[in-house]
């Protein structure tokens, strides 16, 4: 299992996942946070995008934040793969 944080925006025009100018990796959503449906609709975007099970991907801190720790069951090496494709 693999821990990532994350700064989540919700409520954008489209969803991605981008790096920001500091390394941190910023995932926006189309989803508004409203009675926790933005964190629902990450988990599942996450998972989507990554190509992964939706279990695999578990919001464990940040639920009322826009900054999250997720985790992710791969291993580091996996995980690294995935996330180079969204470094620019």
């Amino acid at each position: 299992m693999v821990t990532l944080n994350i700064k989540v925006k919700p409520g954008s025009f489209k969803d991605e996942i981008l790096f920001d100018s500091e390394g941190t990796l910023v995932v926006k959503i189309k989803e508004k946070p409203i009675e926790g449906a933005a964190n629902e609709y990450l988990v599942k975007y996450l998972a989507e995008e990554f190509g992964l099970s939706k279990n695999s991907v578990v919001l464990e801190k940040g639920s009322t934040s826009k900054f999250k720790r997720i985790a992710i069951h791969t291993n580091e090496k996996q995980l690294e793969g995935i996330l180079n494709k969204y470094r620019k």
